[in-house]
């Protein structure tokens, strides 16, 4: 936009140009950025946001960790059997603020063995329901809430864009089957 004015001095026009002001077009993508040790629906969140399978494969790899591969293998290997009934879970979602009395499945992902086939065939059948509803009252609800959709493999359900491709790709080192 130019603007003509007259100078004092001369008498003559002098024309001042304002320049123009371009803004960048940003676009709106999902941050990689998570707190350090994120629980698992912290990951799986950030990775169900993003647009693209690369960029899901991307969030899984950059916040591997022993607990979300557990999880996932659970969920998406037929051979990873579950022994616990399907159905909705009867226990108490533990609310109190995050942070004061929560596990997480960071760290009680090295009990998930007792609730599948050929982990600890050994235990009743009460008894290992009764741990299962145990640490679903001390984990995160969100965490709960994955945990009870993993023992009968409905992940997809709450994180579509998670998938076994998108799980294969991200860990290809992980050999389906073999449970």
């Amino acid at each position: 936009m130019a603007t003509t004015t007259t100078t004092a001095l001369e008498g003559t026009p002098e024309i001042k140009v304002t320049p123009k002001v371009t803004t960048k077009k940003t676009t709106i993508t999902a941050s990689t950025k998570l707190p350090p040790n994120p629980f698992v629906f912290e990951v799986l969140e950030l990775a169900n946001k993003q647009k693209t399978i690369a960029k899901r494969v991307e969030v899984l790899q950059q916040h591997r960790y022993d607990g979300l591969v557990s999880i996932l293998i659970w969920n998406f290997d037929e051979a990873a059997i579950s022994l616990l009934p399907e159905g909705v879970v009867p226990y108490e979602r533990n609310e109190v603020p995050i942070g004061t009395d929560h596990t997480s499945l960071r760290k009680e992902y090295t009990n998930l063995y007792h609730f599948v086939k050929g982990g600890n065939d050994s235990l009743s059948a009460i008894r290992r329901e009764t741990m299962f509803i145990q640490m679903l009252e001390g984990l995160h609800p969100q965490e709960a809430d994955i945990l009870t959709l993993v023992k009968d493999g409905g992940l997809e359900r709450q994180y579509p864009r998670i998938t076994k491709g998108v799980v294969d790709t991200a860990f290809p080192d992980i050999i389906w089957g073999s449970r």
